[in-house]
């Protein structure tokens, strides 16, 4: 019989590193998984493009439009062009629409600001409709910049009359453009403080948040004044966002509505007359110019 010797044996110690870093790896793995979950629900949650069946193209045509293609980052982004009933130049509205809107659905809204002289250019955010690209807080912004800049060389339109208006999502896109353009005048419509604030309010730690859209950050330090327009039933997007971005503006008017967040009727009675008080256009009665 042979001696082989004492018997070796493993301590308890390599044994246990063993299984904390298995647990940690695991661990890491579904850490992973849910940031990279919650990144992937937050682009569809604020990017959630409508179907291909959702486009009209033809309502271009009805609305007796112009199309026109911007170029970002080597993608094509369309804007639809609405001339006012009234002699150039003409003051004009860059509209962004919410999130899970296009361009398509918003040119006979548009009739009440064209009838008061009123142009306004509908633009398309990236990766909707039949526009390239991805949406994203930065591509939606160069899109905007790029809209502002064709208008603003633009004969037909006067360059100092130049008015920001955004539903939801949009109102955040105007407050960023506003940041690098100026603006006469902005009308935000069912708009949050920012994105951050309304992931926090369900429990998302904000620090994940890659499309922020601060508004209330925008309106702090925005010189022009602010329209800001809110249903008292809203749910999205609870009537406290405007309130608080209303205390934020530096010059603004806060008009609440007994209506919710998408089945709020054009008032726009309430921005015509805001827009006739700060300048934007004269009263047609009077006779005089801008």
């Amino acid at each position: 019989m042979t001696d082989t010797g004492p018997v070796s044996r493993r301590g308890a110690g390599p044994v246990l590193l063993r299984r904390l870093v298995k647990a940690s790896i695991a661990l890491g793995g579904l850490a992973l998984l849910a940031v990279g979950a919650v990144l992937a629900l937050q682009f569809f949650g604020t990017f959630p493009g409508p179907p291909q069946a959702a486009q009209r193209p033809l309502a271009l045509r009805e609305a007796k439009g112009e199309a026109l293609w911007l170029d970002v980052d080597g993608k094509r982004v369309e804007a639809w062009l609405l001339p006012a009933n009234a002699p150039s130049p003409t003051p004009i509205t860059i509209y962004a629409h919410g999130n899970g809107e296009l361009i398509d659905h918003e040119t006979a809204r548009m009739d009440g600001l064209r009838g008061a002289g009123v142009a306004v250019l509908l633009v398309e955010y990236p990766g909707y409709g039949r526009s390239g690209g991805i949406p994203s807080e930065r591509s939606i912004l160069a899109t905007f910049e790029a809209a502002y800049d064709l208008v603003a060389h633009d004969p037909r339109f006067d360059a100092r009359r130049i008015v920001g208006f955004g539903r939801s999502l949009g109102g955040g896109a105007i407050a960023q453009l506003a940041v690098h353009r100026p603006l006469v005048a902005l009308v935000l419509e069912s708009t949050f403080t920012s994105v951050a604030d309304m992931v926090r309010e369900h429990g998302v730690p904000d620090w994940l948040m890659l499309n922020r859209f601060d508004t209330r950050a925008v309106l702090r330090d925005y010189p022009g004044p602010v329209l800001i327009i809110h249903g008292t039933q809203d749910v999205n997007i609870p009537p406290a966002h405007a309130e608080l971005n209303h205390a934020a503006a530096r010059q603004s008017v806060l008009y609440l509505s007994r209506c919710g967040h998408n089945d709020c009727p054009p008032h726009w009675e309430v921005v015509l007359s805001f827009l006739l008080r700060n300048g934007v256009f004269n009263d047609p009665g009077s006779g005089d110019s801008p």
